[in-house]
Order: structure tokens, then C-alpha cells, then sequence
């Protein structure tokens, strides 16, 4: 009695060839069955399936014969009903160059062809020559084993057979020459239909030829600054879901989104599909829901979206915002303020304008105009007032994507979250990997409707849309 093996091969037709039979392999002992199987001729066309694709178009015959000998040797077969019907399926060629052979004998002279097409596809037999004698293709081939023969080659695909054989290939090339000449190529004829054909089926689940996936890009570790801009718009939806101590409020136009938070002395303006360059949030902070604006800063829409993220965050969890309004900036807040750039290896450098702060590699930048800082309100606002400080490239010309991060102390009473389009007096700008923003404790209060503020009034409500 044969002792069972461990496995299951389910045999079912091709899900795109005609006549070409699939099996697919389970159980711990499956690999006894595709070794079977491709010794029978199968294909290993991906883990634990294998494909029979001939030039014949006799597989159902040879599926059977395999699941004969699978099941003698101890392994489960299952055959589905479709295959089944092919299997039983009576056929022959129609107008048969050989009339008098039987379909067994029929089925012999394919079966000899199969394995001239399998010995040049697994290169067994090599081709050194090919031509067409006006009714079919002709080729001279070399056996590559040892004491292996030289042979001519007569036919196409399941009529393929050998003609003759030499004794050695020059013999043979020296032959083919004469009785072919002005049809001599070299090397084996193209592929027929079938022969791509049975090609593309052993390759509907081949994995180990299929063109390999195109190289991942490398993520390269880049300082904050450098970061992408992302997506802003998403960001900040991610900040308001995760911080419901803000409320969001459109505005008359959809080209503006504001985040109120809920004592109202802070409020964050995003405006939607602005440039590079140009102003896409602005922050500002009240000492209470009426009171003049104590300080506001601005971020362009380059702005790398982790150095968003860091400030929002660091916004939002209301600790150390305790900013006396009026009082100077002096060298121990300032030391304090940039301790963690000078930790990060930034250098600083005096210049006519104050102090500047330069990344070790050269791409990002903060600056400090003592002056301002001493009298906030001493630069009347005004094109001709002094720029904002801007982080970035140190240098009269940053590039034109570069992100900027701006802080004022103090302004002017002007809309709550944008500032007016003249420059008002600058302090300090800070970012990048080592910033730290400048916060302020946020008091609650009495919740009141979001305000909207003119340049001339004090805040008024307005309803949410």
C-alpha cells in the first residue's frame, strides 16, 4: 500500500490560455508534488503553482496523466468539473498533414515536438541556424549534452520534428548553407503565435520574471527647515481635530479659514491657495478678547509643514505664554530665547542690523533687531518702514521658495489674525529644528462669539458659516 503524502494539488483550467491547465499546491508536504510535476513538464510559475502551457494544445490529455501518477504516488487530487470536460473532450486537428495516424499516434508526433520546443526554450539544444523552404520552417540545431548530435529541424510548433542528424555542426551548417542559402538566418526563427502564446501563460503568475518594481526612493534625513511645505490645508484640520479647544470659523469668503481658541485670545488665520512667498497663516494673541494685540507672527506658504506642526503644537498647549506688554527685550530673554540654536550649532554673528544666527549649513537663518526690540513702537508702520525679520538663507537674495517665519511684538490694532500689508516694526524671527516660540499662557475667559476686528475698532462679533 502507497503511503499518503501530506499534500493537495488542485488542477483547473487557465484563466487566460485556451487549453493550458493550472495546479495550485497546499499542505506541508507540497513540494513532493511540484517536483513531480515539473519533471513532467509543469512550469513553477509562482509559490506553490505551477502551469502546463504546450504548442500542442494537448494539456487537459497530459493534466490527466499527471493527476494518474500523483495519486499512485500517494497525493490528493482534485480535478475541477471544467477541466474535467476538457479532459473528456474528443478533438483533432483539422486537415492533418498525416491522415493515416490514429489520435494516439497523432498525439505521439506533438509530444516529440513538445520536447524539441522545450530542449531550445530550457537551452538543451541550440539553434544555429533557421530558413523558410517556401512551405514551412526549417532550422539546424546542436544538442549542448555530451556526445549530443547535430540535427535538422522541419516544421512549426506541433509538427516540428527532426529531418536528419550530422555528425558534427559544421557538416550540418555546411549543408543547410547549400540547400538553403537565400533564406539563411542565423540563430532560431522568430516565435510562432503559439510559442508566445504558451510563453504568456506560464507568465500570468509568474513573479520571479515579472520586471522587477521600480527602486524606492531613499528618505533622506534633512533638517526641519528643509522639509516639504506638505499640505497645509491638512495640517491644519489634524490640529483641530486633535486640539478641541479650538473652534474653527469660516469666513464671508472660502479663501479664508480662522482657529479661535476658546478664551479668545489667540487666533490663527490660514488663508487658502496662497504663493510661496506669501503670507498663508498668521497668529495672533490678546491679553484679553478686547485688549489691543500683543504680539502676532506670520509663516508664508513654503513654510516646511513640520515647523507648522512644532509651532501649532507648541500654540496649543498654553504654557509659559506670560509676556509683559511694553517691557524690552534685554540680553538675558535673548540668550534664553536662542540657547537652543547655539545647543543645535548655529553661529552668531553681530551685524550693522542686529544679530543673525546662521544653521551649520548655511541654509536657514534668524535675526534679531535690538533696536525694534527696545522700542517696539518707535518704527511707525509703512512701506518704508524696516522689513520683518525672515528665517531662511542668510544673504540679500534668498531663493524664491524659501520659507519665512516673522514675529512682531507689537502692531497696531489691525484685523486679529492678518497683519496690514505694510510692514510693521520686527523683533525676532526663530525656526528650524532648535526653535522655540515665544508663548504666552492663555487665561480663560468668558467664551464670546469670535471676533473680527477693523483696523480702527476694537473687536466686534461675527457668526460662523
Amino acid at each position: 500500500m502507497t503511503a499518503s503524502i501530506d499534500a493537495h494539488v488542485r488542477l483547473a483550467t487557465h484563466p487566460t490560455h485556451p487549453s493550458a491547465v493550472q495546479a495550485h499546491l497546499t499542505g506541508p508536504q507540497a513540494h513532493v508534488a511540484s517536483t513531480a510535476l515539473e519533471a513532467a513538464g509543469w512550469s513553477a510559475a509562482a509559490t506553490n503553482v505551477l502551469v502546463l502551457a504546450r504548442i500542442d494544445h494537448e494539456e487537459p490529455y497530459w493534466a490527466a496523466d499527471a493527476a494518474q501518477h500523483l495519486t499512485a504516488e500517494g497525493i490528493t487530487v482534485e480535478i475541477t468539473p471544467r477541466l474535467q470536460e476538457a479532459i473528456d473532450e474528443e478533438w483533432t486537428w483539422p486537415n492533418y498533414p498525416m491522415p493515416w495516424c490514429t489520435r494516439s499516434e497523432i498525439r505521439e508526433v506533438s509530444n516529440q515536438a513538445q520536447k524539441i520546443h522545450d530542449d531550445i526554450r530550457n537551452g538543451h539544444l541550440l539553434i544555429h541556424a533557421h530558413a523558410h523552404d517556401g512551405h514551412t520552417t526549417v532550422a539546424v540545431g546542436t544538442y549542448l549534452h555530451q556526445g549530443g548530435k547535430t540535427v535538422y529541424l522541419h516544421g512549426e510548433d506541433h509538427l516540428r520534428q527532426i529531418a536528419d542528424t550530422f555528425d558534427s555542426p559544421a557538416e550540418a551548417l555546411v549543408a543547410f548553407e547549400n540547400a538553403h542559402a537565400a533564406e539563411m538566418r542565423p540563430g532560431p526563427a522568430p516565435l510562432t503565435d503559439t510559442e508566445r502564446a504558451a510563453t504568456a501563460a506560464r507568465s500570468v503568475f509568474d513573479i520571479t520574471t515579472a520586471k522587477p518594481e521600480p527602486p524606492r526612493p531613499q528618505l533622506e534625513a534633512v533638517p526641519i527647515y528643509l522639509a516639504d511645505a506638505d499640505d497645509h490645508d491638512a495640517l491644519l484640520d489634524t490640529f483641530l481635530d486633535t486640539h478641541g479647544e479650538f473652534e474653527k470659523w469660516r469666513t464671508w469668503s472660502d479663501e479664508t479659514t480662522h482657529a479661535i481658541h476658546e478664551s479668545q485670545t489667540l487666533r490663527i488665520e490660514r488663508v487658502h491657495e496662497t504663493q510661496a512667498r506669501e503670507t498663508a497663516w498668521t497668529v495672533a494673541a490678546y491679553e484679553t478678547p478686547v485688549s489691543d494685540r500683543m504680539w502676532h507672527l506670520t509663516a508664508s506658504g513654503a513654510t516646511p509643514a513640520p515647523v507648522l506642526q512644532n509651532l501649532l503644537n507648541h500654540l496649543a498647549d498654553g504654557d509659559g505664554w506670560d509676556t509683559v506688554i511694553g517691557v524690552p527685550v534685554g540680553e538675558r530673554t535673548v540668550t534664553t530665547a536662542t540657547q537652543p540654536l547655539t545647543e543645535a550649532g548655529w553661529k552668531h554673528t553681530l551685524t550693522g542690523h542686529g544679530i543673525r544666527w546662521t544653521s551649520p549649513d548655511g541654509q536657514a537663518g534668524v535675526r534679531f533687531d535690538p533696536l525694534t526690540a527696545q522700542a517696539p513702537r518707535a518704527q511707525p508702520p509703512g512701506p518704508s518702514g524696516p522689513a520683518p525679520t525672515r528665517t531662511g538663507p542668510p544673504g540679500p537674495s534668498p531663493r524664491p521658495r524659501t520659507p519665512r517665519v516673522r514675529y512682531w511684538p507689537t502692531s497696531p490694532k489691525l484685523s486679529p489674525t492678518r497683519p496690514a500689508h505694510a510692514s510693521p516694526s520686527r523683533a525676532a524671527a526663530i525656526t528650524g529644528p532648535a526653535s522655540q516660540p515665544v508663548r504666552r499662557r492663555l487665561r480663560r475667559s468668558r467664551p464670546a462669539d469670535p471676533p473680527a476686528v477693523h483696523a480702527d475698532h476694537h473687536p466686534r462679533t461675527s457668526g460662523a458659516t
